[in-house]
């Protein structure tokens, strides 16, 4: 992965690209939202969903009924995750920014077939999350799991591009009456809300009260 391909080499504004594994799997790890691009009849869809990585793949998974997902079994997908990390305010409008950390990967889905495997997969992404939680859940039953579906992605093909710092204005703008700097964004977690028919007296454990995420 440290060695670009054709479709994963930043073209512009090529100073911010991140090839190495470690900044790749930094980010993927940091935000569990992506967005998957796929070709559905023709047309060209992006779907939101939860994802997670393991050693060099990235998965996510849905109902097994999901269009998004039988569209993208076995054929070629685009998957990006995107973190804001501040709105760059400079002194001319063309050179405002954002600071931010994204990840692009390229490849073909595979479908995760053995159930097995499936469930190992389901483990670690609930586990990875929110640890502990799997072996204190009602275990998933054979229907469920046959009603879920499980994609693959290896990373073999990914970049990331981050920015980060102060605006970059022109040289003689910087001696203009306008503040420029960063607005810093990060995304909070806030208390949890029980739900309205738990048992009495149930306190949220450490993973839900412990958890932080960005």
């Amino acid at each position: 992965m440290d060695a670009p391909t054709e479709r994963t080499r930043v073209k512009r504004l090529n100073k911010r690209a991140k090839y190495d594994t470690e900044t790749v799997h930094g980010i993927l790890d940091a935000m569990p939202i992506c967005n998957v691009g796929y070709v559905f009849n023709g047309a060209p869809y992006v779907t939101p969903t939860l994802q997670w990585r393991e050693g060099d793949h990235l998965y996510w998974h849905g109902s097994s009924a999901s269009r998004m997902l039988e569209a993208c079994e076995e054929t070629q997908v685009c998957v990006t995750v995107s973190i804001i990390d501040g709105f760059v305010m400079a002194r001319s409008a063309f050179n405002h920014s954002c600071n931010y950390r994204s990840v692009m990967v390229f490849g073909t889905a595979k479908k995760v077939t053995d159930a097995a495997e499936k469930e190992a997969r389901l483990k670690a992404f609930t586990d990875g999350q929110w640890p502990g939680r799997w072996d204190m859940l009602r275990p998933m039953t054979a229907k469920e799991l046959k009603a879920t579906t499980v994609l693959s992605l290896s990373l073999d093909e990914a970049s990331a591009k981050v920015r980060t710092g102060a605006p970059g204005d022109d040289e003689e703008d910087y001696a203009l009456p306008i503040w420029a700097g960063v607005i810093p964004v990060r995304t909070e977690v806030l208390p949890p809300i029980d739900d309205p028919r738990l048992i009495t007296g149930l306190k949220p454990p450490a993973h839900i009260t412990g958890y932080k995420i960005g």
